[in-house]
């Protein structure tokens, strides 16, 4: 059992690496793949060591999915925000310790939601119906916050943030669509960001991976506790995932600089899937597409299946943690021996063949809208956060209406 047990895992590792690193490969897909060949699957292994399969991907997927995100500008939902602040670092040759403040920020989450995992488990209960109540209002006030800040800007900031939440609602009642958020997300905050770079003829320059980390102690510990008390809420509230953590989370911890922002985002990324166990364990419920498929292939998570999946995701996570900063150094060497203009082009030419492979000519409609915003946005002179309306305004009216 033990051996079959720690070669699920390694497994679950090695895939994580591959949905990590490739854009658009996102692990729900893998995890329904799991679900739907699981017939065939268990007679030769057990449903607890498919689970522990899919945890292990899990965890490492969401340490190696800055990777494409920082370098190529190809986020997922839980590193949109991320691709802004990590790419101002790359052109000054830090793209490497932009992804080593995420690698701190998921790290740290996992060792403190350990930790903490009893409380986590003995508060859902009673906390789940008080916090639904009030989150809808929550992300309201801080949604009018971020735009108040934009002095002289704030009327742009209001259509960024309402333009972006019409799309995204759109997008996601969009049922032929295969991966909404494929196109949306690389279309906003990716290619947008790519092409002006384009425009203004940057150039990457010599990445240096040696280079001291800036962002303070104390910055460390209000990151990543923040990370893990949002995550915690991610976990069990229906709608809320990462990307709404990030924006309650930076509401809360203030300007940490881009150092700091990474480090939130990376751990809010990583809390919300280690605390999900807990949620189907203590709920029932499962609030995301792998741990969904986890509670399928398992009928009932135990106390005993709880610990396993705790011991999982710690050596998932130190051996995700190694592999994210090797896998950094290849990059940080490999994209500055690319001229930067077909570098740009390679990605563009990327993220339409994969659009077009999964939702063909209506996923591009929908990534040509989304970019011909993100570039309006830019144009205004607004911060790109608050493009994040296209998740946060179906939240809103998820909790409010």
């Amino acid at each position: 059992m033990f051996i079959e047990t720690l070669l699920a895992t390694l497994l679950g590792i090695g895939t994580g690496i591959i949905t990590g690193l490739v854009p658009g490969i996102h692990i729900n897909l893998v995890s329904m793949l799991v679900v739907v060949s699981s017939p065939l699957l268990l007679i030769y292994t057990s449903p607890l060591t498919l689970g522990t399969y899919i945890i292990s991907l899990a965890l490492t997927h969401t340490f190696l999915d800055a990777i494409p995100g920082i370098y190529l500008g190809a986020p997922d939902e839980a590193q949109a925000l991320n691709v802004l602040p990590g790419h101002r670092l790359l052109l000054q040759g830090l793209g490497h310790n932009a992804v080593l403040y995420t690698v701190i920020g998921s790290l740290g989450s996992v060792l403190l939601s350990i930790l903490f995992f009893p409380l986590f488990i003995s508060s859902m209960v009673w906390l789940q119906p008080l916090v639904a109540g009030i989150i809808g209002y929550l992300l309201i006030i801080i949604t009018l916050f971020m735009i108040w800040r934009q002095k002289g800007k704030r009327l742009y900031a209001l259509l960024a943030f309402l333009l972006s939440g019409v799309l995204g609602l759109l997008v996601f009642n969009i049922s032929l669509l295969k991966q909404p958020l494929f196109p949306l997300l690389s279309g906003l905050f990716g290619i947008s960001l790519l092409l002006i770079s384009l425009s203004e003829k940057t150039s990457i320059p010599s990445q240096k991976t040696d280079a001291p980390l800036t962002i303070s102690k104390k910055n460390i510990i209000k990151t990543i506790s923040a990370a893990s008390g949002v995550g915690y809420l991610a976990a069990f509230l229906p709608g809320f995932g990462s990307s709404q953590a990030a924006i309650v989370a930076t509401g809360a911890v203030g300007d940490v600089g881009d150092e700091g922002f990474l480090t939130l985002v990376g751990g809010i990324n990583t809390a919300n899937m280690l605390i999900s166990i807990a949620t189907v364990y203590i709920l029932q419920k499962a609030r995301n597409g792998a741990i969904v498929a986890v509670q399928q292939l398992m009928d009932t998570i135990t106390l005993s299946h709880l610990f396993q999946f705790i011991a999982v995701s710690l050596i998932a996570a130190g051996i995700a943690s190694i592999l994210t900063i090797y896998f950094s150094k290849i990059f940080a060497s490999v994209i500055v021996k690319i001229p930067y203009a077909k570098l740009i082009l390679g990605i563009v030419i990327f993220i339409t063949g994969f659009t077009l492979y999964f939702d063909g000519l209506l996923g591009l409609l929908v990534l040509l809208t989304s970019t011909a915003l993100g570039l309006l946005v830019t144009q205004w002179g607004v911060g790109k956060n608050h493009l994040l309306g296209c998740l946060i305004l179906p939240v809103i009216l998820y909790f409010t209406l």
